[in-house]
């Protein structure tokens, strides 16, 4: 039974180079699925499922005697799709909206475009280009891009600073430049070099307790990968600029984590965060490629800075081809590369119609985590620095392949029994959690700090 999603579990376990008779550990259940053309339940089971099979690899390493006993990792489908959405409830509040009102697609002249216009200076660009007052309202907004072509305007967009995505189908995105490029790339990128393994040793019980995690990601996926890091034991040091602000998912994403603010413009700053690196174990980053390089912070710098460093970035659109080093998210990217446009020729809309969860960010969040641990092991066993690559376009590539071939029901709603019984004390108000969709039988998960506001910790390790 599920049948897909033990594929795709595989399919990421070997882009990993994970060794594959773990995926008989591997066992899976939560029956129905999330709606849409894409196997979306399958696929978050199977990205969960790559990162606990790394962590039992990584439980094995220190283990006695290694339970290679069948069912010893669970991951069940049903809490993966909700984990996919989010997390929470606010007990007596909510967050505040995800999207800006720009934020949205618009029919352009010969198709549709979506802005993504959440960052006050993303809007700023996108009403730059389209000649609007930073206030427009929707009517104003679609009057004006109306009359562009959808290449125009998303170039328009990008080139002013902003970000965009006009919707191209499958087919076009497989001859577009870029999707030539990322069918070249692996869906994670390994390197590896000789470097001391460091005195950090993963924990029988608490597996990554003691190791330290310096976190530069921001929405989704990144911040995704180093909460279940933190949930599995490591101490994550968030940093953010001086002015950054994601309101709407911080309360989901920052659970475990210390939140720290500096400002990389400065040269103080930029000591102090090569400073924290000194100290670190592993830096997981989701700068566009060569932002730390114009920062004085390549990969050369950082290497120099703690040895034996892994080193986990993500992109959006892949790290070689022409749009290396555009600016993206999850829902732009489902509009270049055409799982959009499949939405809306399975539905017969007249509109893009997108996946049900923004499941390219959690997917590749989870991917993200895999490689992390993937990596201490390479470093216990061989005494080798990793670092990994990943990028949203490379985890739709592999979705686009994962087409349903007829719907299923929906998942069971969720019960009493899919919460945790202790609320958790937010900056924001007391809030529920939903119990982790992964088990692993003799590694304790949980979360040790509540969501926290960004800015809140001093820049400094624990």
């Amino acid at each position: 039974m599920y049948a897909p999603t033990h594929a795709l579990a595989a399919r990421m376990w070997a882009a990993l180079g994970g060794d594959a008779s773990l995926l008989r550990r591997l066992r899976v259940g939560g029956a129905g699925a999330l709606p849409g053309c894409f196997a979306v339940s399958d696929f978050a089971a199977a990205a969960v499922a790559s990162a606990a099979l790394a962590a039992e690899e990584l439980h094995d390493r220190i283990a006695a005697r290694p339970d290679p006993a069948r069912g010893t990792v669970r991951v069940d489908r049903r809490l993966c799709a909700a984990w996919f959405s989010t997390t929470l409830v606010g007990l007596g509040w909510q967050p505040p909206p995800l999207r800006d009102a720009l934020t949205a697609d618009w029919r352009c002249r010969d198709g549709w475009v979506r802005v993504h216009a959440n960052a006050p200076h993303h809007r700023a660009a996108a009403c730059r280009v389209l000649g609007l007052r930073d206030a427009a309202g929707g009517t104003q907004v679609a009057d004006a891009i109306a009359g562009w072509s959808g290449d125009a305007l998303e170039q328009q967009i990008v080139e002013a600073g902003g970000c965009a995505a006009r919707m191209r189908c499958a087919h076009a995105w497989s001859v577009h430049p870029q999707g030539a490029a990322l069918r070249a790339q692996a869906l994670v990128e390994f390197d590896h070099a000789p470097a001391p393994s460091g005195t950090w040793q993963p924990d029988a019980k608490r597996l990554l307790r003691g190791l330290r995690v310096l976190d530069l990601t921001r929405v989704l996926a990144g911040p995704v990968a180093t909460r279940m890091l933190a949930g599995l034991g490591a101490t994550v040091l968030r940093i953010d600029s001086p002015h950054w602000d994601e309101p709407a998912v911080v309360p989901e994403v920052t659970r475990g984590k210390r939140c720290a603010r500096l400002d990389l413009k400065t040269a103080q700053g930029r000591q102090h965060l090569l400073d924290l690196l000194g100290e670190a174990d592993v830096l997981v980053h989701g700068l566009r490629p060569g932002a730390l390089e114009g920062l004085g912070l390549g990969a050369q710098a950082r290497a120099s800075a703690r040895p034996g460093l892994i080193d986990v970035s993500l992109d959006a659109y892949g790290w070689h081809g022409p749009w290396a080093t555009r600016r993206g998210f999850d829902s732009l990217v489902q509009m270049s590369c055409g799982i959009a446009d499949a939405g809306m020729r399975a539905a017969g809309a007249q509109r893009p119609v997108p996946l049900p969860v923004q499941a390219l960010d959690h997917a590749t969040g989870y991917l993200m985590a895999a490689a992390v641990l993937r990596g201490l092991v390479a470093r216990l066993e061989s005494g080798v620095a990793s670092s990994a690559r990943l990028s949203l376009a490379g985890t739709a590539q592999l979705l686009l392949e994962c087409a349903t071939d007829a719907p299923q029901p929906p998942h069971a709603a969720l019960d009493d029994a899919d919460w945790l019984a202790r609320p958790e004390a937010t900056p924001w108000g007391m809030a529920r959690r939903l119990r982790a969709p992964w088990s692993i039988r003799g590694v304790s998960t949980r979360w040790e700090l509540p969501a926290a506001a960004l800015g809140s910790s001093p820049a400094r390790w624990p």
